[in-house]
């Protein structure tokens, strides 16, 4: 081992709590960057061998009502592989006496064998024979949180009439990781059920022997999925074709994108984040180091070794810190991706799990940490080279402290010795201590960039439930309901307000961007389902044309004034070209809004709703469910207890799960950034306080010169780290927010609190630490060091 090497181990040695820290830094940054592109790997490749093992459809084709000769045309399409026609409906599955029903979506299987498409995993017991039209199989989300096995039996409604039915198997399917009631946008798999039912007992309770209400379609290698949905459009117009989609707009496959698009856009921005600051950390403590050893420069030079040997001396010493952290970060993000991994795998269902790591998040991790570390060096170490032997070995150049003196008379008056020796210190290193400020606010930012965030999750569920649906309950019916089903309704008991809505699904268009959504028909000042804009502020109807959800707007790129094509998928399924008038903040779905009159009058149907918002009694809550489980036009029910209930453990798990590694990520990084500033300040005043001790002063004295620096410093980065937070939550919030719920930026006092109270911890904690080895410093040693 060369005498460089041998340096290199007794530096690494003598700064051990400073190389830690930025070790952990810089791993946690690797931790995430490793932890990320190994989970959105593992979810992308299971979905896909999911979807392939299972032969998940690649276009869904729904209409009203088609013989099922129109399957042989289908087939004839060019691009289309294999295709599977089935029957599905809406029904309401009554489980307990004085509770909601359930709503739920039923879905035929052949009469024999299993599906070609769309095929089940069967998790407990067996699918229904064949001839057998009261078995059931259910999805196994809905029975676990039902408690409900093979073998038990439950009644639904389906089309009107009431059948009971025997439980024999419990699935689950790559149609339904994610499960949604129709119109609502977050899953509970409590609130939401899937049946499975042999073909022939299904038809019959639809009204469709010999017809099919949906056409499955595999595609061919290759194949064009918009040539073949235009195609199908065509094909089923006559048959009342609600409109072919395919997997990029399927819910279920579209919430699983949506996730992992958040996943990369936070493994893309967070872990650089963190390596900046490590850096930036790296480049204080690699330049106080050189300052610190200019006479042993000098000598390693008069010695003989070139600027070159010593430049990558102490550029070998930012390598192995920051190779240390990438090591560590990399098997942690192994460990963790794998137990994030697990949790998707519950969270979205999947029967199996294919971990697979991202090759190319190492190289990245270990790459940008190593270039990080050594951008943040270089810059200090093109003075070594341009140290000379005699140079380097003459102490530098005093400060100029001529600034300090014209203090000292009113310092003398208000501030005690102490107190003047932590002032003069931070005039006369001025650079030194923007940089620990700096440093300090940056981890500071960290902590309240995901504070806020977790403070826009709990506002977005208050504005939801509070500010935009102040109702009770909600109903959806069968079919649009003639006029005076409103009053109808107002007349149950412990009704107090109806608000009918009329909802019509619509593929929205401009030019070559489409959405498939619906147009909901709201009264011109709704009073239970507010239409919100910017500032909270309710948005009426208005005749002349449709107001779309700020994320909606964006996704067609669409602005006031601007016509919006609207293709009604119901009725005479008119194309409507509407006016943009308006644009809502929404926070979930993206939504169109029209007033329900006007949508009627275009749809040439007055009167119809398709349902409603109710306001009720508490006290006859009851009364009204039953009498809500004996009106055949309901199709679905909802509290809004339920739903809020619903939303908030959707951002507590899942999507809102990553957040609280962050947050601790956040913590971590915040105490290791004041800590090193610590044990800095420590490093360089070592002589300095040992000095004090012997002039008289008191351990407690000697230890507040030098945590009064520290406080002065952390105290300073605070608004910094406040200011820099607010802003990275902007990118941080944009990343997670999808256009089926949105996240708004919010500043909340309380999670600035929470930041500034983790700082000052963080302060406090390391000013123990270095206290608690400064009181056991060696004096003589320390004195025979020189400056």
């Amino acid at each position: 081992m060369s005498s460089l090497d041998r340096k290199l181990l007794r530096d690494l040695v003598r700064m051990k709590g400073q190389a830690a820290a930025i070790s952990v830094v810089i791993g946690l940054g690797v931790l995430l960057q490793v932890m990320m592109g190994g989970l959105v790997n593992t979810l992308d490749e299971t979905r896909a061998t999911y979807y392939d093992r299972y032969r998940l459809a690649d276009v869904f084709a729904p209409v009203v009502r088609a013989p099922n000769h129109v399957l042989a045309r289908i087939a004839e399409i060019p691009g289309v592989a294999n295709v599977e026609a089935r029957v599905s409906g809406n029904a309401l599955v009554d489980l307990e006496e004085n509770a909601l029903p359930v709503r739920a979506r039923v879905v035929s299987i052949p009469d024999t064998g299993g599906p070609r498409l769309n095929d089940v995993y069967l998790v407990q017991g067996r699918l229904p024979s064949p001839g057998h039209g009261d078995e059931i199989v259910l999805l196994a989300g809905f029975a676990k949180a039902r408690d409900l096995v093979p073998g038990d039996r439950i009644e639904a409604t389906m089309n009107g009439s009431k059948r009971l039915f025997r439980v024999v198997g419990l699935v689950e399917s790559p149609e339904f990781l994610y499960t949604t009631a129709p119109g609502e946008l977050v899953p509970d798999d409590a609130r939401f059920a899937v049946i499975w039912m042999r073909r022939a007992a299904l038809s019959a309770a639809y009204d469709m022997n010999g017809a099919f209400n949906e056409a499955l379609v595999g595609l061919s290698r290759g194949a064009s999925a918009g040539g073949v949905k235009a195609a199908l459009d065509r094909l089923l117009d006559a048959y009342g074709a609600a409109g072919a989609y395919g997997l990029d707009t399927q819910a279920s496959n579209r919430f699983v994108s949506e996730e992992i698009k958040g996943l990369r856009v936070t493994s893309a921005v967070v872990p650089p984040i963190f390596l900046a600051v490590a850096a930036f950390l790296l480049y204080i403590v690699i330049s106080r180091m050189v300052q610190a050893e200019r006479e042993q420069i000098g000598l390693l030079k008069a010695f003989g070794y070139s600027s070159m040997e010593v430049g990558l001396h102490y550029l070998k010493f930012v390598v192995v810190i920051a190779l240390v952290g990438a090591c560590l970060g990399a098997l942690g993000g192994i460990v963790s991706g794998r137990a994030l991994a697990v949790f998707y795998q519950s969270y979205f269902k999947f029967p199996f799990l294919v971990f697979q790591l991202d090759k190319s998040s190492f190289a990245i991790g270990f790459l940008v940490s190593i270039l990080a570390a050594s951008g943040g060096s270089l810059f200090v170490l093109r003075g070594v080279f341009g140290l000379t032997p005699a140079v380097a070995m003459r102490p530098p150049a005093p400060a100029d402290y001529s600034g300090t003196g014209q203090m000292a008379g009113w310092a003398r008056r208000w501030l005690d010795q102490p107190s003047r020796m932590i002032l003069r210190r931070i005039m006369r290193h001025p650079g030194r201590m923007a940089g620990s400020v700096i440093g300090i606010g940056a981890g500071m930012a960290l902590s309240v960039t995901t504070l806020m965030m977790m403070a826009g999750f709990e506002r977005a569920v208050d504005l939801t439930f509070d500010e935009i649906d102040r109702s009770d309950m909600s109903l959806t019916f069968v079919s649009p309901l003639a006029p005076g089903a409103e009053h109808a309704l107002a007349r149950q008991p412990g009704v107090l307000h109806v608000e009918p809505v009329r909802v019509v699904p619509a593929i929205l268009r401009n030019g070559l961007n489409t959405y498939n959504g619906a147009v909901e028909g709201r009264l011109e000042w709704p009073r239970l389902n507010r239409v919100i804009g910017a500032g909270v502020q309710p948005i009426g109807m208005r005749r002349e044309g449709i107001i779309l959800a700020e994320p909606l707007a964006a996704i067609l790129g669409l602005e006031v004034g601007d016509i919006l094509a609207v293709e009604v998928r119901e009725g005479r399924r008119p194309v409507l070209d509407i006016p943009v008038i308006g644009i809502a903040q929404t926070l979930l779905g993206a939504s169109a809004f029209m007033e329900i009159d006007a949508l009627n009058r275009v749809l040439k149907e007055p009167g119809r709703i398709s349902g409603a918002y109710l306001s009720i009694d508490d006290n006859q809550r009851d009364t009204l469910i039953s009498a809500i489980k004996s009106m055949p036009a309901v199709a679905g029910v909802a509290q809004k207890e339920d739903a809020r209930r619903a939303l908030v453990d959707l951002m507590n798990t899942g999507p809102g799960a990553t957040r609280y590694i962050m947050t601790v990520v956040a913590a971590i990084i915040v105490f290791g950034i004041v800590y090193n500033a610590a044990r800095i300040a420590m490093a360089e005043r070592m002589r300095e306080l040992a000095s004090l001790r012997v002039l008289g002063f008191t351990r407690d004295e000697a230890g507040f010169v030098l945590l009064g620096e520290l406080a002065v410093v952390t105290l300073a980065a605070i608004p910094i780290g406040l200011v820099l937070g607010y802003y990275m939550t902007f990118a941080m919030v944009a990343g997670f927010s999808t256009d089926i719920y949105q996240i708004p930026v919010v500043f909340s006092p309380q999670a600035c609190g929470v930041a500034i109270i983790a700082v000052v911890l963080a302060a406090l904690i390391s000013g123990w630490i270095v206290k608690r080895d400064m009181d056991r410093l060696d004096l003589v040693a320390a004195l025979n060091t020189r400056e």
